[in-house]
């Protein structure tokens, strides 16, 4: 097994803080306007959007709508919703852009990479084969071909609005 090594990454597991005011998710939530927010699709319990720093085009995150950070504190029928949601998030992608396969996953907590710590949302993350390179690396920088204006309505138009 090869290992690719990352020590930059210790700097923000272990950076300390003050943590930003409000929450931005819920912020996204109370917003009216579903384009600026980049939200793709609202539920009873649950929504769908897209990530504002995406690691590929169309990485988008199902949220839940109560501000809770943990597994253990949403109902089973929000974690239900969110996974409905995530299944839709696939299906969108998955007609819009023939991804080659998908990163399904919530990183709970600061050291497992969480940057919202505190409001609970899973990852969807189209991929694609040979997708990975090392402009992230090297550079710091990651290749988006697609503006996050284009991918909302794209998929908006796929979710039919809802």
């Amino acid at each position: 097994m090869k290992r690719l090594w990352a020590p930059w990454r210790m700097s923000y597991v272990f950076a300390s803080g003050a943590p930003p005011v409000g929450c931005v998710l819920c912020e996204a939530l109370a917003a009216s306007d579903d384009r600026k927010a980049l939200i793709l699709a609202r539920r009873g319990r649950a929504f769908l959007m897209l990530n504002a720093y995406p690691y590929a085009s169309g990485h988008l995150m199902a949220v839940v709508n109560r501000h809770v950070g943990t597994l253990a504190e949403a109902t089973p029928e929000e974690i239900a919703e969110v996974m409905g949601l995530a299944t839709l998030a696939m299906e969108l992608l998955g007609a819009e852009y023939r991804p080659d396969g998908f990163n399904v996953g919530l990183n709970q907590g600061r050291v497992a990479g969480a940057g919202i710590t505190d409001h609970l949302h899973l990852h969807v993350v189209p991929r694609w084969s040979g997708d990975t390179n090392f402009m992230s690396v090297v550079g710091d920088v990651r290749v988006l071909p697609e503006a996050l204006e284009t991918t909302w309505e794209r998929l908006r138009g796929r979710c039919g609005g809802s």
